[in-house]
Parts: structure tokens; C-alpha cells; sequence
């Protein structure tokens, strides 16, 4: 029987020697768990501990290539076999097609998949047929891979209407956006001000061998991912994992006002607590309320508070219903990171770009026209609204801001990033240019309330 360590983390005695079709089988049910709708951050979750650092590490693997794969099985069999054992061929497809960044030697790929489908009740029947496809494929892999090469699909690793709508919305970066998908993201630390500077923190690592540069405001970015139990202090709250982007909202919002007052603020989509800690971290003395739809996800906001230290109001309650939650008590600065296709976070959820539709995003647009039109009555004049998506599509960024401004004649658009594209974060105040780069793609804007 062939087994192997998991490729995600040999380190950990959890990731014991386990047979290598056992991971292959977990991979494609992941597979095709994100066909049919769910995400993979779920369905990781249904898989068992021992197995899931490898089948997370596999799963990636695939969901970036899946393009690439499902073309070559439509080469080697244009009638799609039931969807166990197409994703079970697929996934291998996706972990073999390139043999340079193949995790396990081919033969060996191959020969494990096929135990796999035997070894499955939902795949036996098709085992042989597998086996045809991947042998087909080894001794015609240049002819077969040449043949898909003017497929978009299979070139880059998307739904077609993804890159037609990044083609429309970024004329000049949208291949960039593209391979920028394709490479794992980097891990990114948030330095808590009331602990540490950045330059102390960058010490205490290079003391422990780590080396990592300073990103934004706060940031240090890593040069090699780490356990977060193994960072200096990260119980205690002195550092918190986040992408550079996200970083840039707090700040953003608080830019200019005096850190010691305790400004009446609101984080309207909160959950799991990130940008309401990085304000609180900022602005000890806020009195801010922390909203979120989901009851489950308060208690992420509520763990993250407590390992940082600090207190908000967390409440379990929709945005768009102020009648629900609201004391009629108007706030300072409201901040709407507002539900979103997450298009700019496909390096760091690579099964997004499979899980979104063609009509996501103007659904997902009214929902973010309905917040700001909600939230906008509940700010003092002078107050500011910091609006953000983790979108790289203007439909759910510049066009949802520009017809808000149409409409609101007493809001003033402030200096901000706009359409953020994966770029570099400068230190020191929030990001200006949009240069392609090492952090995730956002949309930011910053409104104020003026009397009209």
C-alpha cells in the first residue's frame, strides 16, 4: 500500500504517514463539493483532522488548475462520467497535467487515483474508465495539452465571463490578475500598536529566524508562512494575522481624529472581528457596535476581542433592519465592509472563482446600494462612512459609490484607494497606487457627511 506524509505539513505528528488514494478521495469530493455549490472552507471542515493539511494543500492544487483539467477530460471523454468519478478524474488531471509542479511523481499520481476510484463505492463502477483516461493522457500528454491552448478556460484557470468581466473592468492588468490567482498568498501580520512597533515585532521574529518586511501602517509580511500559535505573543493579542489591504481600513476610516476619544463608531459587517480590532487597536477609547447577520460569527468577533484585549457591543443583528439594533444615537464613523463576491481573495480561496455566477455580482450590488442607503441616515453630519468590498469588479466598487454620490448630494468623496489591485503596500500612511503586488484586492471609498 502506498503511503505518503502530507504535503501540507510533515511537521505536525498529526500528519502521519496516511495512503496516498485516501487523500485523493478526500480531494475530489472537495472538488466536487465546490461544483456543486459549497465551499471548500466548509467542506474541509467534514474532513477527517489527520487527512485535512494534505487534502487542503491537494484541494488548491486542483481548484487553480481545474480549468486546465476539465478541458483535457473533455478531450479524453467529451460525455462528463457521473460527478464522483469526474471529479475524481479532473482532480488528478489537475495534480498531473503539469509534471514540473506535480506534488507526487505522475506514475505514482495515477496509479493511486485508480485505487482510489476501486476503493470507493461511488467510483468502482468507473475505475477502468479512469484508468484509460490517465493512461490515454500520459502517452498523448503534449498532443492533448497542445490542443487545449487556445481554450481561455483552460489557459487561465477561470470561468470565461470571470476574465471577460476583468478584461471589461481592468483593460491593462487583467492578465496580471489572472497568474496573480495562480500563486499562493502571503502571510501577513498586523502589529498591535498597544504592544509592540512594527520594528520591535520585526525583531522579536528575526530573534526566532524569521524574516519578513514591513507592509503598510502596521504590517509585517513574511517571507514563509508559520503555525500563528508558534508567533510571539499572538495569545496575548500582540499580533493578529491580515492581508495588507484589509489593514488599510482603519486607519483609512480614523485618518486625522484624535486617538483618545471615544467616537461613537460602527462596523456593520463585522464578523470574524479583524477591522473592529485594528480600530480599537487604534482608537482605545471608541465605543464602537459590531454587527453581524450571523449568531455563529459574533462568536469569532468575540474570541478576537478577547485574545486583543479590547471591548465592543457585539450584536447578532442584520445591517440593512436598523429598527432592530438602533439606540437612534448617530455615529461618528461608520464603517460597511460589505458582502461581496470576494474576487480579490482567489489567491487565498482559490474555489471562489468556481463557486461565483455570471449574475453574482449585481445581485450582490443591490445589496451593498441597499446598506449604504440604510446606514447613510444613521451618521452625524461631519461623520464619516467607510465603504469596502474584497471585489476587484467595479460593478460591486466604483459604479455602487458613483451612484450613491448621484443620489446623496450632502456626501463628499475623501482622497481614497479605490479599485486596490493585488499590489505592494508602501509603509506608512494607507495605500495610493495601485501597482500589482503582494497583497489582496480591494475596493475602498471614504464618504463624509456634509450639511446641506
Amino acid at each position: 500500500m502506498k503511503t505518503v506524509k502530507t504535503p501540507a505539513d510533515t511537521r505536525s505528528s498529526s500528519a502521519s504517514s496516511v495512503p496516498l488514494w485516501r487523500l485523493l478521495q478526500a480531494t475530489a469530493s472537495a472538488v466536487q463539493a465546490v461544483r456543486a455549490g459549497r465551499s471548500l472552507t466548509a467542506q474541509l471542515q467534514s474532513v477527517p483532522q489527520v487527512l485535512r493539511p494534505g487534502v487542503q494543500a491537494l484541494s488548491f492544487h486542483a481548484l487553480r488548475q481545474l480549468g486546465q483539467a476539465t478541458a483535457l477530460r473533455e478531450l479524453l471523454a467529451s460525455k462528463a462520467p457521473p460527478p464522483a468519478a469526474d471529479a475524481l478524474l479532473c482532480t488528478a488531471l489537475a495534480l498531473c497535467w503539469d509534471e514540473a509542479r506535480a506534488p507526487y511523481p505522475v506514475h505514482t499520481l495515477v496509479n493511486q487515483v485508480v485505487e482510489a476510484a476501486r476503493q470507493q463505492r461511488s467510483t468502482q463502477v468507473q475505475s477502468g474508465f479512469i484508468n484509460a483516461c490517465l493512461r490515454r493522457f500520459m502517452r498523448e500528454r503534449e498532443v492533448l495539452v497542445g490542443q487545449t491552448s487556445g481554450n481561455p478556460q483552460a489557459q487561465w484557470n477561470h470561468p470565461l465571463w470571470w476574465i471577460d468581466r476583468l478584461q471589461a473592468d481592468h483593460p491593462d492588468h487583467w492578465q496580471a490578475l489572472l497568474k496573480m490567482a495562480q500563486t499562493p498568498a502571503p502571510m501577513t501580520l498586523r502589529v498591535n500598536r498597544q504592544h509592540h512597533s512594527v520594528q520591535s515585532y520585526q525583531d522579536a521574529l528575526a530573534a526566532q529566524g524569521w524574516a519578513c518586511k514591513p507592509v503598510g501602517a502596521d504590517g509585517l509580511q513574511l517571507d514563509k508562512a508559520v503555525p500563528v500559535h508558534q508567533l510571539p505573543g499572538f495569545e496575548q493579542g500582540h499580533v493578529s494575522v491580515q492581508d495588507a489591504a484589509a489593514q488599510i481600513a482603519a486607519p483609512l476610516l480614523l485618518q486625522g481624529w484624535d486617538s483618545q476619544q471615544p467616537w461613537h463608531v460602527l462596523d456593520a459587517c463585522a464578523a470574524p472581528g479583524g477591522k473592529t480590532g485594528h480600530i480599537l487597536e487604534i482608537s482605545p477609547q471608541a465605543q464602537v457596535l459590531a454587527l453581524d447577520v450571523d449568531e455563529e460569527r459574533c462568536a469569532r468577533i468575540h474570541e478576537n476581542l478577547e485574545r486583543l484585549g479590547v471591548k465592543a457591543q457585539v450584536r447578532g443583528a442584520d445591517a440593512s433592519m436598523p429598527k432592530t439594533w438602533w439606540d437612534g444615537q448617530p455615529f461618528d464613523a461608520i464603517l460597511l465592509d460589505a458582502p461581496c463576491t470576494a474576487s480579490g481573495i482567489v489567491r487565498r480561496h482559490p474555489d471562489v472563482r468556481w463557486l461565483r455566477r455570471p449574475t453574482d455580482s449585481a445581485q450582490l450590488a443591490q445589496v451593498q446600494t441597499q446598506l449604504l442607503k440604510t446606514l447613510w441616515p444613521l451618521l452625524k453630519v461631519g461623520g464619516r462612512l467607510l465603504y469596502c468590498t474584497c471585489s476587484v469588479f467595479k460593478l460591486e466598487g466604483d459604479d455602487v459609490i458613483q451612484a450613491f454620490l448621484q443620489r446623496n448630494t450632502d456626501a463628499t468623496l475623501h482622497p481614497s484607494p479605490g479599485h486596490l489591485m493585488p499590489g505592494n503596500v508602501p509603509r506608512g500612511r494607507p495605500v495610493e497606487d495601485n501597482q500589482l503586488g503582494e497583497h489582496d484586492g480591494f475596493y475602498y471609498a471614504l464618504l463624509e457627511k456634509r450639511q446641506v
